[in-house]
């Protein structure tokens, strides 16, 4: 729906009908105030159009928007509405290990998230559902965990990652611990959609004394804790060195620092927590974003590297499911990249693997098709078999459950995104930073062992499979209009496909939302063997790859792109050459926005 298909009487009875369901006065108060401000004959105002032009969306992924009273914004009646159809398709069609259904949640510092916590547990336990909730913040991975832990049928984190203070959302779980993935999630969100008037929801008293509702206690905590230690690869390096090793951490505000500053701590790390951010705090006051993938959000914690000789910095997300880091360059420190941390780590691990001899008979490692080639090439140099997912952990969580149905096929050994997300081992289902942090920071440990730094290894990787840099291009289209214009722009590239970009010719294109591949000759098409998507990858004469694709949890499209060099080239002139590559096509993307915006 857009907001010109709505009067001014549509907009008022739909916010008449939220008033007459939200029962939370805070959330009420806030369009009771836009509707008495509004005299009889003026316009809706652009606020109280926005909140009501339409639903805010329960996608494959669950919710995420703006805090606030409305349909389409986050408030306790959407989340309500959201948790009655998920508990409803649970009872109908749920199972647990226990054989009774259950419910895990979890929350992170944001505003409102522990409320929204508390209510979602309510709702479940209305419908019958043991709901388990952490009495405090948790970070996400440790809730895909407890989902597997406890046998539960579903599970929910409230959290909306690293997207600004205004914003919360609602993830959910199925009972393997990932993100719902067909045929759960299509049949979750007709429930939700078919849900409407007040959501059953049963008082905290109610809920307690029927046995409906527990509190976590640190049991789960000290599970979590044993599980991501398991991960290590050479324990006795962190035990035995580990005092050597000084890391600064912060994790802006949000659920990172009890689980990172524990884990490292018993592992022998001197933790440095950046003291600024250490508290959780969801106005997030000491950042623009609190997003680890952006240099901003890094300075504090680098400033204090440097005043600590820190051997590696590192930074988490809100919910601790994305890492960051940076790492010594004379006495300055230098950010790392998503795609070259994955790359790292995949030599760390899969290598250490290799050489103590614990590697599985048959590894496989998982990456998206976004995330650079260089940690492919990397990752089969140590035997692994590298299997290629859509963007979304999800994806690579469906890999590892049909490897678990299929072990002859292999051992998932870990995966990531360039987008920051790393899991290393099986046990927990979704991005998991706590863990990662761990492994960087005993992969720094053993490079330092070796007399390097993780730079200096970073360069002989460069040296043996080549220069591999990445950009990625955002663009936002907010508002009722901004579906329409990004619809508009993957449309006209599907119509009207450029032959060069940048002025290398196109030998391919990877159409996934059809699922084929069409090669410039025009002589052969082949299907591609992944779930439909709107994605559309270009693959150049020279092995340069861009993609195109919406993204589905933020209003806007997102550009990627990834140049290689040949191996052996100075890395000085590999980065040279890169940078010129990535401007033309950078210049090439913003043409192909901006011919859809001055059309609009």
């Amino acid at each position: 729906m857009s907001d010109h298909k709505h009067t001014a009487e549509q907009i008022l009875a739909r916010a008449r009908e939220y008033l007459e369901h939200e029962t939370d006065e805070r959330f009420r108060g806030e369009v009771e105030r836009l509707i008495d401000a509004r005299e009889p004959d003026e316009p809706i105002g652009d606020d109280l159009t926005d909140r009501f032009y339409t639903d805010l969306e329960f996608g494959t992924g669950g919710l995420r928007g703006v805090i606030g009273g409305g349909s389409n914004r986050m408030n306790p009646l959407v989340i309500g509405r959201a948790t009655e159809g998920l508990a409803r398709y649970c009872v109908r069609a749920g199972s647990s290990t226990s054989g009774e259904l259950r419910a895990v949640i979890a929350h992170d510092s944001r505003r409102y998230s522990k409320e929204f916590a508390l209510s979602t547990a309510l709702v479940f336990a209305a419908h019958g559902i043991k709901a388990y909730l952490f009495p405090s913040l948790r970070p996400t991975p440790e809730l895909s965990f407890a989902v597997r832990d406890l046998g539960a049928t579903t599970g929910v984190v409230v959290t909306a990652s690293h997207n600004p203070p205004e914003y919360n959302g609602y993830k959910v779980y199925w009972s393997d611990g990932s993100q719902i993935v067909a045929p759960h999630d299509r049949a979750i969100i007709d429930e939700v959609r078919a849900v409407s008037g007040t959501p059953k929801r049963l008082t905290k008293e109610e809920a307690l004394e029927r046995g409906l509702l527990e509190y976590l206690d640190d049991r789960i905590d000290d599970r979590f804790v044993a599980m991501v230690k398991r991960q290590s690869v050479r324990p006795e390096l962190l035990q035995e060195r580990g005092s050597s090793l000084t890391v600064v951490y912060t994790p802006l505000h949000g659920t990172g620092a009890m689980m990172v500053e524990r884990v490292l701590g018993e592992l022998g790390a001197t933790v440095v927590t950046v003291p600024e951010q250490r508290e959780p705090d969801g106005e997030f006051p000491t950042v623009k974003s609190p997003n680890p993938e952006e240099a901003d959000a890094m300075d504090l914690a680098v400033r204090l590297g440097r005043e600590r000789r820190a051997d590696i910095v590192m930074g988490t997300d809100p919910d601790a499911d994305r890492i960051g880091i940076a790492v010594p360059v004379g006495t300055d420190y230098r950010l790392v990249t998503g795609n070259q941390l994955g790359a790292l780590l995949a030599d760390y691990v899969l290598g250490g693997l290799r050489e103590t001899r614990r590697m599985p008979a048959n590894p496989v490692f998982v990456k998206t098709i976004v995330t650079t080639e260089l940690q492919k090439k990397i990752a089969e140099h140590h035997g692994a078999r590298v299997v290629d997912t859509l963007t979304g952990f999800k994806h690579i969580a469906t890999v590892m459950r049909e490897l678990d149905d299929h072990p002859d096929r292999g051992t998932y050994v870990l995966g990531g995104e360039e987008s920051y997300g790393y899991l290393i081992g099986t046990e927990v289902r979704d991005k998991d930073a706590i863990t990662a942090a761990v492994l960087t920071a005993e992969m720094a440990l053993y490079h330092v062992s070796q007399h390097k730094g993780v730079l200096d290894r970073l360069r002989e990787l460069w040296m043996e499979f080549g220069y591999h840099e990445e950009i990625q291009i955002s663009r936002y289209f907010k508002g009722s209009s901004g579906a329409d214009l990004m619809a508009s722009m993957m449309r006209q590239l599907r119509e009207q496909p450029p032959r060069e970009i940048a002025g290398v010719p196109v030998r391919e294109i990877k159409d996934f939302k059809s699922g084929r591949v069409v090669y410039a000759s025009g002589e052969r098409e082949r299907q591609i063997d992944l779930p439909s998507s709107n994605v559309l990858q270009y693959i150049l004469d020279d092995e340069t790859v861009v993609s195109a694709r919406p993204s589905g949890t933020e209003p806007k499209i997102k550009f990627y792109a990834s140049v290689c060099q040949t191996p052996g080239m100075d890395i000085e002139r590999a980065i040279e050459a890169s940078k010129l590559q990535l401007g033309r096509i950078e210049a090439w993307v913003e043409q192909q926005i901006a011919s859809v915006t001055d059309a609009s």
